[in-house]
């Protein structure tokens, strides 16, 4: 079931909120290009991004104004935000700095997302030399991470339909054939399962799943390989990730005992999530468990990362994170073990936080499933 659009209403809330956020943050204002930003914001994402300068600012008791080329503004008046923005248009020719510098305060700090070209804010600084910048992710690290309702319900489809992709992935026959050939098939289900966009299929064989971002190449998988299996993408503008690892024919003594021990901290991980606790704490509790096993020096990367609009996003499960964890904050939770020249095991789900705990959004089988 396709859920229901986002209103006009529900981007003007957003864009207070942030608003509010920037002013609490000792802010001037937000100034957003085109990007994920952007479409969370004011659901408008350019056709295609050029060197025309595109910006969305957005200030304390300021009408939200987007600037946009006037070739493109028919596109920007269609964006279903649109009815609760201002728009400015410029053309080719125009100085677009002197249009947007009257919407900004003279010496003012401004959060600018982290995807802007760095000539559109030379070109401001140029314009107005007592500004100041600082990316969103230092600013406003938090903006995104706490979903609404109908952003929780995006959520879920998303994750079900990786879990759809994943159950089939099972039925088909992996030794003989290329990892490619495993992440083509991955990238397909994910699609016939609803993802208008697919962003990674990691396919990780023997000794390459001892690479956690391993990309998917020409090795053939043979039988008596583990197997890495990470991918996602965007289903109706949200975010899917799930990892599960598998085994060709039956796994060795020690094959199953890593296995084991990262479901145990994955386990540990999601049973950990409680509102109000720190992020680092996650990645500590999942941490834990491999360390006492003897294998901490071969658990390399966080514990997990936030998803929304975008795959990765913060907050962020690592140790030094102390941000605490609220209600409608959605992250993964993805420990591994990665021994190199042999193999890697990888355990994945996406968790939101409820005033009672944590809530997994992937449902498959954690177990070492056997495949063919």
């Amino acid at each position: 079931m396709t859920p229901a659009p986002f209103t006009a209403d529900d981007y003007k809330a957003r864009m207070e909120r942030a608003a509010t956020s920037a002013a609490d943050a000792g802010l001037a204002g937000l100034l957003v290009a085109p990007g994920p930003d952007l479409v969370w914001l004011t659901g408008y994402q350019p056709t295609a991004t050029t060197e025309r300068l595109t910006l969305l600012v957005l200030a304390p008791g300021q009408e939200p104004t987007l600037v946009v080329p006037t070739l493109e503004a028919p596109d920007a008046e269609r964006a279903p935000g649109a009815p609760v923005l201002t728009l400015r248009d410029w053309t080719d020719g125009m100085d677009p700095y002197s249009v947007t510098a009257p919407l900004l305060e003279v010496n003012g700090r401004f959060g600018v997302s982290d995807n802007a070209w760095a000539m559109h804010l030379l070109g401001l600084q140029q314009a107005l030399p007592g500004t100041s910048y600082a990316s969103l992710t230092e600013s406003l690290p938090m903006l995104r991470a706490v979903k609404d309702a109908h952003e929780l319900e995006r959520l879920a489809a998303a994750g079900a339909a990786a879990d759809a992709a994943y159950e089939e992935i099972l039925k088909v026959r992996f030794s003989g054939r290329k990892e490619l050939d495993l992440a083509a098939d991955l990238a397909d289900l994910l699609r016939q399962f609803g993802h208008s966009q697919v962003d990674f299929t990691v396919v990780g064989s023997g000794p390459n799943g001892a690479n956690p971002h391993h990309e998917a190449g020409e090795r053939t998988i043979e039988n008596g390989d583990m197997v890495v299996l990470d991918f996602g993408g965007l289903k109706h503008g949200y975010g899917s990730d799930t990892s599960r690892t598998v085994h060709v024919g039956e796994p060795d003594a020690e094959e199953q005992k890593v296995h084991a021990l990262v479901r145990e901290a994955q386990n540990a991980g999601c049973a950990a999530v409680q509102p109000g606790i720190a992020c680092q704490e996650i990645d500590r509790v999942a941490r834990a468990v491999i360390d006492e096993a003897g294998y901490g020096a071969y658990f390399i990367h966080r514990t997990g990362h936030g998803i929304g609009v975008t795959t990765h996003e913060p907050p962020y499960m690592i140790e030094g994170e102390e941000q605490p964890l609220v209600p409608g904050m959605c992250f993964s939770v993805e420990p591994g073990v990665y021994l190199p020249g042999r193999f890697g095991v990888r355990i994945e789900d996406i968790v939101t936080v409820t005033e009672e705990g944590g809530h997994r959004l992937n449902s498959t089988a954690r177990e070492l499933a056997i495949v063919e």
